[in-house]
């Protein structure tokens, strides 16, 4: 074939090619013997309607009234916590609630920040984020860290 070393190459259409090691998994939490490891205190403010803002928890000692603590480990799953919200809020029992779950935690500057990390159904097993657990999402055990639930 004459000429074919005239001819350029065209850059094949799509995704730019991905140069460099592929992106960092999270690593997999260790399992943890509850029997052995001493739980935490998770904070949780629950709300019906959506999650609380964030300027609610800027002053300490001042956070908003509805909070539930809770004795849990970080393997601790949205489906576990969900059950125990069930237990204190009479609006999680509902057959069609949807409860969703996001990290309140203080930024860089001390601003707090309301994070979405989750969602489960009432009586869902098996549906939404059931299985994730809180190290499995991040969480990070931190004095002023707290969980809020919104409940719809």
């Amino acid at each position: 074939m004459a000429g074919m070393g005239d001819m350029q190459m065209r850059p094949r259409p799509g995704p730019p090619m991905h140069r460099g090691p592929p992106p960092m998994a999270r690593p997999r939490p260790q399992p943890i013997d509850r029997e052995k490891t001493c739980p935490l205190l998770l904070r949780v403010f629950t709300k019906v309607g959506g999650h609380h803002l964030n300027e609610e928890f800027s002053e300490r000692g001042k956070e908003p009234k509805d909070e539930v603590q809770i004795y849990t480990w970080k393997d601790a799953t949205l489906r576990e916590l969900t059950d125990l919200v069930k237990e204190v809020a009479l609006p999680a029992r509902k057959r069609n609630a949807r409860l969703s779950f996001a990290f309140v935690y203080p930024d860089k500057n001390g601003r707090f920040v309301v994070k979405q990390v989750g969602s489960t159904f009432s009586y869902g097993h098996g549906r939404g984020d059931d299985a994730k657990s809180l190290g499995d999402l991040g969480f990070q055990v931190c004095i002023g860290d707290y969980l809020s639930v919104s409940i719809m």
